[in-house]
């Protein structure tokens, strides 16, 4: 819901709420000069192309274009519109913002996201609440001393309990006088097929699911006993998405950047038995294969190698054998800790302490190691279990993007198993067919080793633009400017719609200094014209006044000489008679008065 934040409070935000400090919370940064750099949120990269400026207090990406300012950031980043992203900024750092010129609805509805937020965190005191109950939590307190979880790592992941009975919650939310839109859209409640409504959790230990920035986006609950499901998390919600979350990132984020590892597990109890024991640098998926977000997400904010604590059955086997591909293809380093057999991460740090998990560590290996010695350990090194073993290994390696890596693995795997790399070539083709039979329309394709662009990858920028794009560099850096651009109308040779709608408003309201960046942003709605702004303002070349001018003539003149060579070259295509040729020139002059009228 949009609503009238006056501009005065907007300066008050971006003053207190430093850019480089939201952002590191989410991706990591190093000190580049006086600017700092990492790898883009929004798109994969394998070198940092995003630049964070805490003295222009923008951001901008120089592999997708990607710009902005604090607002931008976490609108694309969280997925948020203006007002949302300036609420969140504004509660941070406990700025008020006044509620004069809003409507009575506007007043009571605040944004359903933090509506959402602000009732998970009732509802996981109220979990709370149950299990430190004399009577009501009971049984659960006794199970979870009973598995060796102490009260310091309880109260730090905030466990709680949901108590047996089918509208304990619906209770809840009932005395809250919440509405059912808001009751319904956490989850935690489920229709009945009548009328009301019936606790989706019940009788189980609850894990509170926060995002990294401590917001609680969801929960997880666990039976006290061996009945199914075991497991049970909350739906999708606005707030919370399986593929993209996962358990225990606010607890690790900071022992992972600084050691530079991640450990993964599969399960809530794996995590906090890992914690407990010192090793906080560990993340728990949520009931779901590791995807390309939680990777991705990982390798940007978190650290440069994962280990992946898998239990040592087939079911560890296929989710190794799921992962492979996307850490290879997010190149990010990852590595397989084998535990002995019958053994979860939760079992064997409790009997054998965090030296000797940190032992195994040690003798963790590759993944692509790990799955052909899995496969030869299953299928055997006989005839018929090398062709098992190639057939195990042939998705795996056909996923690999990188051609130099698979390459890598392919002669492994042929020295491994004693056969010649071109029949394990040949295998992988076959593949390859069939998957390019299945998907036609790939985003890339290599045509007898050509590079053929999809009609998505951007195209070299003309030179005219290139001087275009200097010029407006110029009014943002160099304000001095801007009545001589006045003076000799430069607009009017300019080609680029956006870079004319920026520049008219530059000029309207000149940038004195950096200050004045993040303002100018926001007189846009569009999210192009912030990234072509970012892009402008991010590099610092300087230019003084003369310099400037010279562009500016440069710039102008090269236009005249071009459009007086048109000119006679249409005289001349008259003269002879030759009509395509004159149809061509006079269809460019047309699209210059065009680009000049737009």
């Amino acid at each position: 819901m949009t609503i009238y934040i006056p501009e005065e409070k907007l300066s008050d935000i971006r003053n207190t709420a430093n850019i480089t400090d939201i952002i590191s919370e989410r991706v990591v940064l190093k000190k580049a000069g006086k600017d700092h750099v990492g790898l883009c949120p929004f798109h994969s990269e394998k070198t940092p192309s995003f630049t964070v400026s805490s003295v222009k207090q923008i951001f901008h990406c120089f592999g997708c274009g990607a710009g902005g300012d604090v607002f931008s950031f976490l609108m694309k980043y969280e997925g948020i519109g203006f007002s949302e992203a300036v609420q969140s900024l504004a509660r941070r750092y406990g700025i008020d913002l006044p509620d004069r010129n809003m409507s009575a609805s506007q007043k009571k509805a605040v944004s359903l996201r933090q509506q959402l937020f602000d009732l998970n965190r009732q509802v996981m005191s109220y979990y709370s609440e149950q299990l430190s109950g004399r009577s009501s939590g009971q049984r659960a307190r006794a199970y979870l001393e009973k598995r060796g979880f102490s009260q310091e790592i309880i109260a730090q992941f905030s466990l709680g309990f949901a108590p047996d009975g089918w509208d304990n919650l619906v209770r809840f939310f009932r005395k809250l006088n919440v509405s059912r839109t808001l009751v319904e859209n956490t989850g935690l409640i489920v229709p009945k097929k009548n009328t009301g409504f019936y606790d989706r959790f019940r009788n189980r230990v609850m894990f509170p699911i926060f995002d990294v920035t401590n917001q609680i986006i969801g929960f997880g609950g666990r039976v006290l006993d061996d009945s199914k499901p075991k497991y049970l998390n909350s739906p999708e919600t606005s707030i919370y998405n399986k593929s993209k979350s996962l358990y225990g990132a606010n607890a690790a984020r900071n022992k992972a950047r600084e050691t530079g590892d991640v450990y993964i597990v599969e399960g809530y109890f794996d995590l906090l038995a890992l914690h407990q024991h010192g090793i906080t640098n560990t993340v728990a998926t949520l009931g779901t294969s590791l995807t390309a977000e939680h990777i991705s997400a990982l390798r940007r904010g978190f650290a440069q190698k994962a280990f992946l604590v898998f239990d040592s059955d087939e079911a560890g086997l296929k989710a190794a054998r799921r992962s492979i591909a996307l850490f290879m293809n997010a190149a990010m380093d990852a590595a397989v800790i084998v535990l002995p057999k019958g053994y979860d991460p939760d079992s064997f740090i409790f009997e054998f302490g965090r030296a000797a998990f940190e032992k195994a560590s040690e003798r963790a290996i590759g993944m692509v190691e790990f799955l052909i010695e899995s496969s030869i350990k299953s299928n055997g090194l006989s005839m018929e279990g090398k062709v098992r073993v190639i057939s195990d290994l042939q998705q795996p390696l056909l996923e690999i993007k990188d051609r130099v890596a698979r390459s890598i693995y392919v002669k492994y795997l042929a020295e491994r198993l004693n056969v010649n790399e071109a029949a394990i070539i040949e295998k992988i083709k076959s593949g390859e067919k069939r998957l390019n039979q299945t998907q036609p329309n790939s985003w890339l394709k290599h045509n007898n080793d050509k590079h053929v662009l999809s009609e998505n990858e951007p195209l070299i920028e003309s030179e005219m633009i290139k001087v275009e794009k200097q010029i407006v560099s110029m009014m943002l850096k160099s304000p001095e400017i801007l009545p001589e651009i006045k003076k000799r109308r430069a607009l009017d040779y300019f080609s680029d719609k956006r870079l004319i709608e920026i520049a008219k408003i530059v000029l309207e309201h000149p940038v004195y200094g950096d200050a004045d960046l993040p303002g100018l942003m926001n007189r846009f709605e569009s999210s192009d014209h912030k990234n072509m702004i970012a892009s402008l303002v991010i590099e610092d070349e300087c230019r003084d006044l003369p310099k400037c001018e010279q562009l500016l003539s440069q710039f102008i003149n090269g236009i005249e000489r071009r459009q007086n060579t048109l000119v006679s070259q249409i005289k001349s295509a008259q003269e002879s008679n030759d009509q395509e040729l004159l149809f061509e020139l006079l269809r460019k002059k047309q699209e210059q008065s065009v680009n000049r009228l737009r």
